[in-house]
């Protein structure tokens, strides 16, 4: 009886690590959706703070929105982004973008914030195709230890007074969260460029190595494949 009981406690052992592989990865997706979606609705929201609480508020306007409301406000801020885009194609509505930049740039301590994330949203913008499109290799932390990073740009000629060497910018992602890791500054020469999308190496960062990407034989990085920095002096 007892190696009965081993054998059925084995199988149901068995279906259930097979059961988690299939409906693990679809609950975390789905809970990154519902993370994602209440993350952004807390700004959303604020779009109907024209409408009376008790309207989009539970508990007579005391409790939290409404989920249908919360859909609503998401869908109404989709809306403005539209028209938003649809202005900035236009002479006025490039003009009033400009106002608005001007008029956040002289606010103290919000012209630092908005400057920062406008120079970010700069840099990964469709406009630049080479910024965050490259993987790389590079050793790091130590000599000998290999991570996968992403190549953003070209450090500027001002900082060789302290590196003789051409510096790149290398974003290593931590993993499994790709979104925060390590900016480390490395000797072009010591850049190993990959043959390999970036999709492809987060999906190997997140995976934490388990789904291994497919690698073409890794090449050493040249200059113009790094964009240079436009507010750098000297010649290109």
């Amino acid at each position: 009886m007892g190696r009965l009981s081993k054998i059925y406690f084995k199988h149901w052992q068995a279906n259930f690590w097979a059961g988690l592989a299939i409906v693990l990865p679809a609950v975390i997706s789905i809970g990154l959706l519902i993370w994602l979606f209440g993350t952004v609705a807390n700004l959303t929201d604020i779009l109907l703070i024209f409408l009376p609480r008790k309207l989009t508020h539970s508990d007579g306007g005391q409790g939290p929105m409404y989920w249908y409301w919360s859909w609503a406000a998401f869908a109404f801020a989709v809306f403005l982004i539209c028209v938003i885009g649809q202005l900035a194609r236009h002479y006025f509505g490039k003009k009033a973008i400009e106002w608005v930049d001007a008029w956040l740039l002289r606010v103290p301590l919000l012209n630092k914030v908005y400057s920062t994330s406008k120079q970010v949203n700069d840099a990964i913008s469709s406009s630049n195709k080479t910024s965050f499109r490259t993987a790389a290799i590079i050793e790091f932390p130590s000599p000998g230890t290999y991570v996968i990073g992403f190549i953003t740009s070209e450090v500027p000629r001002s900082a060789h007074q302290i590196c003789p060497s051409n510096l790149v910018s290398v974003f290593v992602p931590t993993t499994p969260n790709p979104t925060s890791g390590f900016l480390v500054l490395v000797p072009e020469e010591k850049v190993r460029r990959l043959d390999m999308p970036v999709g492809e190496g987060i999906k190997f960062i997140i995976s934490l190595g388990s789904i291994p990407p497919n690698l073409a034989p890794a090449t050493q990085i040249p200059v113009a494949a790094v964009p240079a920095d436009p507010s750098a002096g000297g010649a290109p």
